[in-house]
């Protein structure tokens, strides 16, 4: 859980597929990480069944998560090592290998 001030999870979607839940303090900060180019690249780099979890017109959306995907968050929080990095808890499987 964030340090600072009470946090929520949110759930990032790609073309209304849930990809990750993370945790953010408001919802505007939330909404911003899904416009960081950093993720937007990494979205395209990451595979799951062999296709990248977006494509270049792919429309993403944040939300509230849900009571099982903050879970999922809260889970790998548990297993994490302390860091400032932002915390994304992947809700389907990633391919190992990179394209």
């Amino acid at each position: 859980m964030s340090a600072v001030g009470y946090s929520r999870v949110f759930t990032l979607e790609v073309d209304g597929r849930p990809i990750f839940a993370f945790e953010a303090v408001t919802a505007r900060g939330a909404q911003q990480l899904a416009k960081e180019r950093w993720l937007l690249d990494d979205l395209m780099i990451l595979t799951s069944g062999s296709a990248p979890l977006r494509a270049a017109q792919s429309k993403l959306s944040v939300r509230l998560a849900t009571a099982e995907e903050a879970v999922v968050f809260a889970r790998v929080a548990s297993a994490a090592k302390p860091s400032d990095d932002v915390l994304l808890a992947y809700l389907v499987d990633l391919d190992t290998e990179r394209r």
